[in-house]
């Protein structure tokens, strides 16, 4: 039921200017490729596995692969004509064949033209269908699971971090928060992992502050999770990043081991971990194609801004980046129900009538996208070590979710910002949430705010800003905008940031037979 009153032709407005704001990077994305596009795209063909024999440690094969195709003759027109060329040439029976005749300096790649151009582009086509036929199984797995065990019996869904460090560590705690009452489950990773320009290997246990995103480590905690669904008689959710210098192969990596979630913003790369914002819009465009086909909700990251930025005055930042994720979102295939869309409760609890501005924001982006599974971020930003308040301030976090409709509360911790939270901390952090959750029922029901009181106003008030800020974007130009620190005060220049160098602009007859499958409707 819609309680703001927003006017529909400002809505609109919005929209449209969010997607003319978005449609020259949409370009810029669909003219070029990247090493990890690249990468991703032979992950899907079937290539697994590392170089445990280099100097530097274990090197996957796909990087081991892509880094002599692009040495021998570029990547501009993809990696599977000189890769699949070369396995016909050379006589191999599979890519890790040629991954390892690769890294033993036995294969000189080039593109090849005519007859042998089809065959190879034949020949990759047929690999990369056959994996993503995994991934189409897999989400129809997902289906027969839910269907068979449950839903969570209540909305929102509560979304609980584990993070050691130590994939068997993290089983533990997962199947625990599971049994006492976590619907879905998000894997941290290790601190740094998404500058990594690879995936690693296997399972790992020495992570710091979070735990590798591998694909055996994917696969490790699908298994414990689903033995654990079948316990509590629910289907819980598994969630990791799809994000930083490798987020299409890890997009590929989800899809091909069932999880449920991904963290997969458009912008949080470029914001804060200064990857190269075309890097990023490449990489992000063909990660959410992947994840439209497997299924899999996003979440994006527009409550970051708000660690950077007072949430008051860029509340507006956060609509504007929504919608701008939304449409990115539907170019690239996702629909509605799979735009897990971001927003935090990040207000200064000193400033007056905090609790009411905060309704006013997460019911304008509950309005703004009725659609969208929304995930409601606790406070962290202003935690500050006093666990008794911060307690008090999660439980005010738990009750705007109720009473604004949120799809997915993550839980907050009375120890953010001290320590990595203890199980005892999780235990008391969801004891929070089902007290809320149970003592205010349907409290959202009887909840009206005025329609000239504070909560109205404030609404109409930032959704103004947003569109404002869209006019100026779209003069000005959304890579110049994120140049300028429009979002988050972080100023990142277009042609500068990591990963870099890891652009390519396609050449005519570029082939990429899984950017291909993934466009068709």
């Amino acid at each position: 039921m819609a309680l703001l009153d927003l006017d529909p032709t400002v809505v609109a407005t919005a929209r449209r200017l969010a997607a003319k704001a978005a449609e020259p990077v949409v370009a810029i994305a669909k003219a070029h490729t990247t090493v990890a596009v690249e990468r991703a795209t032979l992950r899907l063909a079937g290539i697994t596995g590392a170089d445990s024999t280099h100097r530097a440690g274990d090197v996957p094969w796909v990087n081991r692969v892509v880094d002599t195709v692009r040495e021998h003759c570029g990547l501009e027109h993809g990696v599977v004509l000189p890769a699949f060329h070369a396995l016909k040439e050379h006589d191999l029976g599979s890519l890790t064949e040629l991954a390892e005749a690769t890294a033993a300096g036995q294969v000189q790649y080039a593109v090849p033209t005519g007859k042998d151009r089809a065959r190879a582009e034949k020949h990759a086509r047929t690999a990369v269908t056959r994996g993503l036929r995994t991934v189409d199984r897999n989400r129809l797995q997902r289906d027969k699971l839910v269907a068979r065990l449950g839903d969570p019996a209540q909305r929102p869904w509560i979304y609980l971090i584990v993070a050691t460090g130590d994939i068997d560590e993290d089983v533990v705690q997962a199947q625990n928060a599971a049994r006492a009452g976590a619907d879905v489950i998000a894997v941290i990773r290790s601190t740094g992992q998404s500058l990594l320009d690879y995936v690693p290997e296997g399972a790992t246990h020495h992570g710091f502050a979070g735990t590798y995103a591998t694909q055996e480590n994917f696969r490790i905690m699908r298994a414990a999770l689903d033995e654990v669904s079948k316990e509590v008689g629910r289907y819980v959710r598994l969630t990791n990043y799809a994000s930083g210098l490798c987020m299409p192969e890890i997009a590929v990596l989800a899809g091909l081991q069932r999880l449920d979630m991904m963290l997969n913003d458009s912008m949080y790369g470029i914001l804060f971990r200064d990857i190269n914002p075309i890097r990023t819009f490449v990489d992000q465009r063909f990660s959410r194609q992947v994840h439209a086909r497997a299924g899999i909700i996003i979440n994006t990251g527009e409550d970051n801004y708000l660690t950077t930025a007072d949430a008051v005055d860029a509340a507006h930042t956060v609509t504007v980046s929504q919608l701008l994720n939304e449409h990115f979102a539907h170019e690239a295939g996702l629909p509605d129900r799979l735009l897990g869309l971001g927003h935090a409760f990040e207000i200064n609890p000193k400033v007056p009538e905090s609790f009411r501005l905060e309704l006013a924001h997460a019911l304008l982006a509950r309005e703004l996208f009725p659609d969208a599974p929304l995930k409601w971020m606790p406070p962290t930003k202003h935690m500050t070590g006093d666990v008794f308040n911060g307690y008090l301030l999660d439980g005010f976090f738990n009750l705007a979710g109720v009473l604004t409709g949120q799809s997915i509360l993550l839980v907050g911790m009375m120890t953010e910002a001290v320590v990595t939270p203890f199980l005892s901390d999780r235990d008391l952090a969801l004891a929070n949430v089902r007290y809320v959750l149970d003592a205010a029922g349907s409290l959202r029901e009887d909840f009206r705010p005025a329609p000239d009181g504070l909560i109205v106003k404030r609404a109409h008030q930032v959704l103004g800003e947003a569109v404002d800020l869209l006019e100026r974007i779209v003069a000005d130009g959304l890579l110049e905008a994120i140049a300028d620190g429009t979002f988050g005060l972080m100023k990142r220049p277009a042609h500068a940031g990591k990963g870099a160098d890891g652009v390519v602009a396609k050449a005519e007859g570029y082939c990429n037979p899984a950017a291909e499958l993934l466009e068709a409707p």
